[in-house]
C-alpha cells in the first residue's frame, strides 16, 4: 500500500512538474523528443507526432528533453535547427524552463483547496492565557488573533508554531501584534521560564482555532496553506545550509516512502476520508519542495538553467554551449554522489526502525 501511495504522489509530482515544462515548449514552437516519467529501462513507450512518450521503471524523476537543449543542435551553416530549443528567444526558453516549477506551486494549490475545502484551516487563535505569564501581563485574552510575529505576517497557527520552533533563543523578547474586536493592538513578550515544563513560556495554552471556510475564502486560504508549505521549506533550507540541521533531517525518495508510511499508520484508524486528506496534504508539501529545490540556482537543476539564461538576455548572447555544458554535467555528476548519499543514510534509517 504504502509503495502504490509513492508512485501515485511522486508520479503526480513529477508529472505536474514535466507536464509544465512541456506545455510551455510546445506552445513556444520548441520540438520536445521524449516526454518520460521515471528513470531507468522503459516499461513501455508509444510515439505521437514528434514526441516519445514513456514510462520507465523507477518511480523517482522524469524528463522532458528539447530538441537542441544542450545547444550542439546546430545546421550547415551553423545556426540554430528550426524548432530547437536554441533557436527560441531568450524569454521564451526561461518560461519553459521555469515552467516546471510553477506548475509545482500551481498543482500544490490544488491541493491547498481540497485540503481546506474537506477539513477546514487552522487560524492563529489563542485558546486561553495562562496565570502568572507575559501574555496575561501584557493584556492578552483568549480569542485574540495574532497577525505578526516580530513583524513577519501570520496567517495560520501552524505558522505560529513555526515561527516559534525556530527562534535561535527561546528566552529573547517576541513582539506579537494581533487583533480583538476588529482594533489591533501591539506587545512584547519576554518569555518567562516555568520549571514545570524547563521551558520559557509566553503563556498560551493553545493558539489553533480550526474553521470552515466559506466560499471565496476556500481560495484565500488555499493559497494559505501552500505559503505555508513555501515558508517551511525555505527555512528549512536556511537552517540546512546554516548548520543547523544535520544529514538524518535530509530525504530522498526511500525517506519520502518512509514519511508516507508513517503518515498512512496515524491517519488510517480515523477511516478513509482522513487518509485520502493527509496523503493530498503530504503531495501539496512535496510539490512545493520539488518546486522550490528545482529552482534553486545549481547546475543541472532548473534554477542553474536559468541563471545561464538570465544572463544572456541581459549580456545579449548566449554563454558557449560547451562551457555551459561543462558546468551542467559537474553538477550532474554532483547531484548523483548526493543521491547515493541520501539513499544510503534513508536505507541506514530503513533497517534501525
Amino acid at each position: 500500500m504504502t509503495i502504490i501511495l509513492f508512485i501515485l504522489i511522486f508520479g503526480v509530482i513529477v508529472l505536474a512538474h514535466e507536464f509544465g515544462h512541456f506545455l510551455l515548449a510546445k506552445a513556444g514552437g520548441i520540438r520536445v523528443n521524449e516526454f518520460y516519467i521515471g528513470m531507468g529501462p522503459k516499461l513501455f513507450k508509444f510515439k505521437k507526432g514528434d514526441t516519445e512518450y514513456s514510462l520507465r521503471l523507477f518511480p523517482i524523476g522524469g524528463a522532458c528533453v528539447f530538441e537542441g537543449e544542450d545547444g550542439l543542435a546546430t545546421e550547415m551553416e551553423g545556426g540554430p535547427v528550426e524548432g530547437s530549443f536554441q533557436s527560441a528567444s531568450v524569454w521564451r526558453r526561461i518560461s519553459t524552463v521555469a515552467a516546471g516549477p510553477v506548475f509545482n506551486f500551481i498543482l500544490a494549490f490544488a491541493f491547498g483547496l481540497i485540503v481546506v475545502g474537506f477539513s477546514g484551516t487552522d487560524l492563529p487563535i489563542i485558546q486561553n492565557v495562562m496565570s502568572g505569564f507575559p501574555a496575561e501581563e501584557a493584556g492578552m485574552q483568549a480569542g485574540d488573533k495574532i497577525t505578526r510575529m516580530n513583524g513577519e505576517r501570520i496567517y495560520v497557527g501552524r505558522e505560529f508554531n513555526l515561527n516559534l520552533m525556530l527562534r535561535e533563543d527561546a528566552s529573547e523578547p517576541v513582539t506579537l501584534e494581533y487583533e480583538r474586536d476588529g482594533e489591533r493592538h501591539t506587545v512584547t513578550l519576554t518569555p518567562k521560564y516555568d520549571e514545570e515544563t524547563g521551558s520559557y513560556l509566553m503563556g498560551f495554552q493553545g493558539y489553533q482555532e480550526l474553521v470552515e471556510p466559506k466560499g471565496f475564502q476556500v481560495f484565500q486560504y488555499g493559497y494559505y496553506e501552500v505559503r505555508y508549505s513555501l515558508k517551511a521549506t525555505i527555512k528549512s533550507l536556511q537552517m540546512l545550509v546554516g548548520g543547523k540541521l544535520t544529514k538524518d533531517d535530509l530525504a530522498g525518495p526511500v525517506g519520502i516512502a518512509m514519511v508516507i508510511d508513517d503518515a498512512k499508520e496515524q491517519a488510517e484508524p480515523y477511516g478513509a476520508g482522513v487518509l485520502v486528506l493527509t496523503m493530498v496534504n503530504l503531495a501539496m508539501l512535496l510539490s512545493v519542495n520539488l518546486g522550490v529545490m528545482n529552482l534553486l540556482p545549481l547546475p543541472a537543476l532548473d534554477g542553474g538553467r536559468l541563471v545561464f539564461l538570465i544572463i544572456e538576455a541581459i549580456r545579449g548572447k548566449p554563454i558557449p554551449p560547451e562551457k555551459e555544458g561543462m558546468v551542467h554535467f559537474a553538477g550532474f555528476v554532483a547531484l548523483m554522489v548526493l543521491m547515493v548519499f541520501v539513499m544510503f543514510n534513508d536505507l541506514q534509517r530503513l533497517f534501525v526502525r
